[in-house]
């Protein structure tokens, strides 16, 4: 979730067309936003809604609309067909011109809470079997990453992690296994993104609001093979023909899990290699039992990192000019207070938990430390604490952390061959605060 348009929206608009004409590779850019942006006013268009339900787990009303996506261009359409049906073939051979898949467009759908929050966005692509005209099913395109907080989740927790004994290109390469868990669900475009792009990840996924998961499956073309039972089976048997087509190879690896997040992490003993925290309410609030240092839910997300090159990431909302809450405001109704004034205290409860308040040093396995990153263009903060740094000097600074971190984002661009450059979240030029 990101802040709404507002005086802090960072003049988005006019940054975003200031510079000079650049070619657009990947299509979850920025430079497309204005595309499923929407518009503030009621009275002017705002998308189609084509989901819209009643939470009862604190979110309002959960919609999702659809935008037209002005990418991919028309002309590389028939190349997804030959995929799709090359797809088929592979799954049913002898059945690969039984028919034909066509696509009938592309479409951003945008996940919003109580009509206002802009709370997740995928893009889609719709399509069908030539045999059977009147079934369409949607894909989420898994390589778009459309918000720049998520991609600088993806480029600071992958950085990291790279930059510790944590051997990534065996895992990238399905040579072993990466354990990540993701705590909020969304649209699913970060699991996604991870699954499609890393061959050794298992991902399992939180999401307390039943609603939300439903909105991502049938709204948003997230794998519904990926949703478990109370009893940790699989909600499908197995999965039907088309979403073999769409998600062989990638959705056996995704668990989407409705439960509470600290009952999860009090109650399973699985280790993690990365986490990913992103779990704000439809008030926009990230609920104080998800930061509080004396929460069950911290100290046992403490016990479920590697203890060796274990990688948080959280975002944050920096929505705020006050970085300090004033002491004539009550204890409850700080509590309620947009996120983006605790950023610096859910910074600090992070690290003192999942570290034990160790002092910053290097080590055997690298350096134990935290630091927050800034977000460009929309206005949220991505911290991240790490159990097994690339450093191992006694002293460590600001510098040597950027430095560390730009040397293996560009290693995390090479290995994954990622659609954008994690150094745009990385750049050092960009806020860092050691925490």
């Amino acid at each position: 979730m990101w802040s709404r348009a507002g005086s802090r929206r960072c003049n988005i608009h006019r940054r975003l067309f200031s510079g000079a004409a650049r070619r657009i590779e990947d299509e979850g850019d920025w430079l497309y936003s204005p595309e499923w942006w929407g518009s503030e006013s009621e009275s002017e268009f705002n998308g189609n809604t084509v989901f819209r339900s009643v939470s009862d787990k604190g979110n309002g009303v959960i919609s999702v609309h659809a935008y037209p996506s002005s990418r991919p261009n028309k002309v590389h359409w028939p190349e997804t067909e030959k995929w799709l049906q090359q797809r088929y073939g592979e799954i049913y051979p002898g059945y690969e011109h039984s028919g034909s898949f066509k696509i009938l467009g592309y479409q951003w759908r945008v996940l919003r809470f109580n009509d206002n929050t802009r709370q997740s966005t995928v893009k889609i692509m719709a399509a069908y079997r030539d045999t059977e005209p009147g079934s369409i099913f949607i894909m989420q395109q898994a390589q778009c990453l459309a918000i720049p907080y998520v991609k600088s989740m993806v480029s600071l927790g992958l950085s990291t992690i790279a930059s510790s004994k944590y051997d990534l290109m065996a895992a990238v390469h399905g040579k072993k296994r990466m354990h990540i868990l993701c705590i909020g669900h969304g649209g699913g475009s970060l699991p996604l993104f991870l699954a499609s792009k890393i061959q050794g990840a298992e991902i399992h996924v939180v999401e307390i609001d039943p609603i939300v998961i439903s909105a991502s499956v049938q709204a948003m073309g997230f794998p519904g093979f990926s949703v478990m039972t109370p009893s940790g089976e699989r909600a499908l048997l197995e999965p039907d023909t088309i979403n073999e087509v769409m998600w062989k190879g990638i959705h056996e690896r995704l668990y989407l899990y409705e439960t509470d997040a600290e009952k999860y992490v009090v109650e399973n003993n699985n280790l993690y290699d990365i986490i990913f925290v992103d779990a704000y309410d439809g008030d926009d609030i990230f609920p104080n039992k998800l930061w509080d240092p004396h929460s069950p839910f911290l100290n046992s997300l403490s016990d479920r990192l590697h203890p060796e090159h274990g990688t948080v990431v959280v975002n944050l909302h920096a929505d705020s000019d006050i970085s300090n809450p004033s002491e004539t405001v009550s204890y409850f109704y700080q509590r309620l207070l947009p996120m983006g004034k605790y950023v610096s205290r859910v910074c600090k409860a992070y690290k003192d938990v999942l570290i034990r308040n160790k002092v910053t040093r290097g080590g055997k396995f690298g350096c134990v430390l935290g630091f927050a990153i800034s977000v460009p263009w929309v206005c949220n903060t991505s911290l991240v604490v790490s159990r097994g740094f690339g450093l191992t000097s006694g002293f460590v600074n600001r510098d040597m952390v950027m430095n560390t971190l730009v040397s293996s984002s560009v290693k995390v661009d090479h290995m994954l061959n990622l659609p954008f450059s994690c150094l745009e979240y990385i750049n050092i030029k960009r806020d860092c605060t050691l925490i």
